[in-house]
């Protein structure tokens, strides 16, 4: 079976929901064990039943990766029972907003989650990793690599995703640690249905199209579709992959000029 993950165990951050959850159960499909780390307990657990219910093997654990002892004592708590081999650094939030309406605690919250949370997920995860090698995928985004309009905080920190992925796939070749980020457009998570809820009443359905419109393919993306990608960058089959960004994005990046 290609793209086969028996034997290995993840660690997925923010799996509780959305491409998170979506990465967790196609792992968990593939073979793999895998280790939700959420900061909300009940979509921890979600996931893990979803997984436990199609006969998969998953472990739930809440950790808030703003805080490194909490996600030191997290892994090293795993990695003494289990040879953890991939990390999916998925858990990050958004801000809408120009330099003008995002405040400094705005640009503080989007930091420590997106980038410290991503650092220190990693700087937990490499002296594991570098015992047997393994894979490290984060989740940029599209606003790494061209501008959006009003997403002045969000596109920092994703850039920072960007460049950290360069350097750690850099750093430690010799290790056989292979990371590449994955890039994707909009996506129709929970998160899209709760934004257009809140700012756009009563106008759910058509802000959806035109949110969708945007990508040149004309909808948005599935996070099992971001999944597979993932799933692949983290197999065998991908073993000559490093330091690396794959847009995931309807031709958005290319194609909307």
């Amino acid at each position: 079976m290609k793209f086969n993950l028996t034997g290995k165990h993840a660690l997925v951050t923010g799996g509780g929901s959305g491409i998170g959850q979506a990465i967790a159960k196609t792992f968990a499909e593939q073979g793999a064990t895998v280790h939700i780390i959420e900061i909300s307990k009940e979509n921890a657990i979600d996931t893990l039943l979803q997984i436990e219910q199609r006969k998969g093997k998953a472990f739930a654990y809440t950790c808030n990766v703003v805080d490194q002892q909490q996600v030191l004592n997290t892994v090293n708590s795993i990695a003494a029972a289990h040879p953890l081999s991939i990390l999916i650094n998925n858990a990050g939030i958004a801000h809408i907003g120009n330099i003008e309406q995002t405040t400094e605690e705005d640009l503080d919250r989007v930091y420590n989650v997106n980038v410290k949370g991503a650092y220190n997920c990693m700087y937990a995860m490499v002296p594991h990793l570098k015992e047997h090698g393994g894979v490290i995928i984060n989740m940029a985004s599209i606003a790494s690599s061209v501008g959006i309009t009003d997403r002045f905080a969000y596109s920092m920190s994703k850039g920072a995703i960007l460049t950290m992925t360069y350097s750690i796939a850099k750093d430690y070749l010799a290790h056989n640690i292979r990371c590449n980020s994955i890039s994707p457009a909009r996506v129709h998570t929970p998160f899209v249905d709760g934004f257009l809820k809140a700012n756009y009443p009563g106008q759910e359905e058509e802000m959806f199209r035109k949110l969708s419109a945007t990508q040149p393919i004309g909808r948005m993306g599935k996070p099992e579709e971001i999944a597979n990608l993932a799933l692949y960058l983290c197999s065998d089959e991908a073993s000559f992959i490093t330091g690396t960004d794959f847009p995931i994005d309807g031709g958005f990046i290319k194609l909307n000029g």
